[in-house]
């Protein structure tokens, strides 16, 4: 029994029957699943739901910047890592199955809306504030550059990670993967979801005005609708209500 699902693990999946690729394409497909299956997913978790953390004395204590620090870093790192994966398959395509073809085209997808996350954060305007170098700023002030880029980074965000699924599945199937990697992936990918759908229904996703500048309507951003979907705002006692009996659970 145990013999037969060993053998069912190692075979391969996919058209080729053996798992026998160059090691060009092993190590794209390395670098491809650590970006975009782990780092850039966890990087989006980090900014989503842990802006505020559950024993921070919000809003005595705002402008938590641990979830930016992990957020940047791991985006950045991830992103350089999927250039360095495309580096490793320039000019090698050579008589493509439809797989392959199709697994290419959404691949360059997925490349340009990574490529374009990073730039439209270095465009995402000034912070203001504060807690900024002066009190007027993009983000303070929620401007419509402000607005426009948090909707477009978010969306272009989720889409990629949405589209990465489809691309890396397609890339085990190429590569005639081995069912267990298959697999593993697949239940990597159910954890992250998993964790995403329960962090959101715990309210997690607060609003990154409020996280950074408190809930007083006096701060002009608090006065308009939050940008982007499912998050939450709070007034002190509700977050202390909404926190605290978290923690007494924990």
């Amino acid at each position: 029994m145990s013999l037969d699902i060993i053998t069912f693990l190692v075979a391969s999946i996919g058209d080729k029957g053996t798992h026998d690729i160059a090691p060009w394409a092993a190590w794209h497909g390395r670098l491809m699943v650590l970006a975009w299956a782990v780092m850039l997913p966890i990087g989006v978790i980090a900014a989503r739901f842990f802006k505020v953390l559950p024993h921070q004395n919000w809003p005595q204590s705002l402008d938590n910047k641990g979830w930016w620090h992990i957020h940047r870093g791991l985006q950045y790192t991830g992103v350089a890592l999927m250039f360095c994966g495309l580096v490793l398959v320039w000019g090698q395509a050579q008589q493509l199955t439809l797989t392959a073809k199709l697994h290419s085209v959404l691949g360059w997808g997925v490349v340009s809306l990574g490529a374009l996350q990073i730039l439209g954060g270095l465009v995402r305007g000034s912070k203001g504030g504060p807690t900024g170098l002066t009190m007027r700023g993009d983000h303070y002030d929620m401007t419509r550059h402000r607005v426009f880029f948090e909707n477009l980074h978010k969306s272009f965000g989720y889409l990629a990670l949405c589209l990465s699924v489809v691309v890396i599945s397609l890339g085990l199937v190429v590569a005639a993967a081995p069912r267990w990697m298959f697999i593993a992936i697949a239940v990597w990918w159910l954890v992250l979801g998993y964790m995403f759908v329960r962090l959101q229904r715990q309210n997690r996703c607060i609003d990154t005005y409020q996280a950074i500048w408190g809930p007083d309507l006096s701060h002009p951003g608090n006065r308009l609708p939050s940008a982007g979907w499912g998050m939450k705002r709070y007034s002190a006692a509700t977050f202390a209500m909404a926190f605290g009996k978290m923690s007494k659970k924990g």
